[in-house]
């Protein structure tokens, strides 16, 4: 009896929340190496979401939007990572969570608009990044989501 062994390439686990949002103005999207350990968002104060920043490691990513008034921060522990990200929009993101696999949140911004909640189609992933738009504060949110490789060699740069 023979036995035929095929060989199938694991494929990373990886899945979209598309974007949510009016989606008008400029591109962006938040991207680094390892894992995101700490999260940064900035809201005017009664008003919209004006821009979101990810440190990956020790690195601190471009802010996808815009610097306005104090951030408002959530650092991640070790091991910890996002699974979800919920919120409000209407032209712009008015409220925005994201949340741990520890079960931590960042709630910013005001509690107006439609509702959107993202989480990753497979329950070993995380957020590895967010793309959208962005004109006058971030118009658009969209979510990817992999499996990140915990052991990643995250030095200072």
């Amino acid at each position: 009896m023979f036995v035929l062994f095929l060989y199938f390439p694991v494929l990373p686990l990886y899945s979209y929340s598309p974007s949510v949002g009016s989606g008008s103005g400029s591109s962006y999207t938040i991207t680094g190496e390892g894992r995101i350990t700490s999260v940064r968002v900035w809201e005017y104060y009664g008003g919209h979401i004006y821009g979101v920043q990810f440190r990956y490691g020790y690195s601190w990513s471009n802010v996808a939007g815009y610097i306005y008034g104090t951030p408002q921060e959530m650092e991640l522990y070790d091991g910890e990572y996002i699974v979800q990200i919920s919120g409000k929009y209407s032209h712009y993101l008015q409220t925005i969570i994201f949340v741990t696999n520890r079960g931590r949140s960042l709630f910013v911004g005001q509690p107006s608009g439609t509702s959107f909640n993202m989480y990753p189609e497979h329950q070993e992933t995380e957020l590895v990044f967010i793309s959208g738009r962005y004109h006058g504060g971030l118009t658009s949110l969209g979510a990817h989501w992999a499996v990140v490789d915990p052991t990643f060699n995250m030095t200072t740069h």
